[in-house]
């Protein structure tokens, strides 16, 4: 195994392929989305066994309430889920969870569990997993600068640097390195603002089929690269 001195402090998963999955093996769609859910906890797992710091998931954009009511009523129990019954996992491995997006359509019960679950691993402080729910990126920038506008902020005043501390949690850092599972080559909204520089790679397995040597390739690629910001 290449040894990876060059470690992201910011990993972002854009998680796809679970239905593609489901249906490659003749299984319902969330078959394939609770195939996704327990991958999620190996990658994660991994990803900070190794030493990165901030882990963002792209589970469900703003655009995926265009799904069947079915898919969506079951993504929701599984965020219940991880919400609840999984918080000991996070307390045992002091890890803080934050979710990243709009509450706009979410369900009184959601919005309860998320403030509960972000209350009590607050303190965390082995790493931050960002999970990306109801979430959009153009809308992330359009709350920010409704945000600076409400502040009174003169047009002068409007600055990269003003803009990057109203977007949601802005404490958490900038992206270095965007993972994309399926095949897919796009972004598809995701953390706009914070994968300005980020490098990209984009995996051919399906998510579900994610396991935590491919962690290990991910960083070990990342290694090789030479970012220069531009420069």
């Amino acid at each position: 195994m290449t040894e990876v001195n060059n470690i992201p402090r910011h990993i972002g998963y854009i998680v796809d392929g679970n239905r593609r999955w489901a249906k490659k093996h003749g299984l319902p769609s969330y078959e394939g989305h609770l195939a996704g859910y327990n991958t999620v906890q190996d990658i994660v797992t991994a990803t900070f066994e190794a030493g990165v710091k901030y882990i963002s998931l792209y589970i469900f954009s703003t655009e995926n309430w265009k799904r069947s009511e079915d898919e969506v009523s079951r993504i929701m129990g599984m965020l219940i889920k991880s919400l609840t019954s999984d918080l000991p996992i996070f307390e045992k491995n002091n890890i803080k969870l934050v979710i990243l997006g709009s509450r706009e359509g979410l369900s009184d019960r959601i919005i309860k569990e998320i403030d509960n679950a972000e209350a009590v691993t607050a303190k965390n402080t082995s790493g931050t997993l960002a999970v990306c729910f109801n979430y959009g990126g153009q809308l992330e920038i359009v709350d920010a600068v409704k945000k600076i506008i409400q502040s009174g902020a003169s047009a002068d005043e409007i600055t990269p640097e003003l803009i990057g501390e109203n977007i949601y949690l802005p404490e958490i850092p900038p992206i270095d390195l965007v993972v994309r599972t399926s095949g897919e080559q796009r972004l598809s909204n995701f953390m706009l603002w914070r994968v300005a520089y980020s490098e990209i790679m984009f995996i051919d397995k399906l998510w579900p089929d994610l396991t935590k040597d491919d962690v290990t390739d991910i960083l070990t690629e990342f290694n090789r690269r030479s970012r220069r910001f531009g420069g």
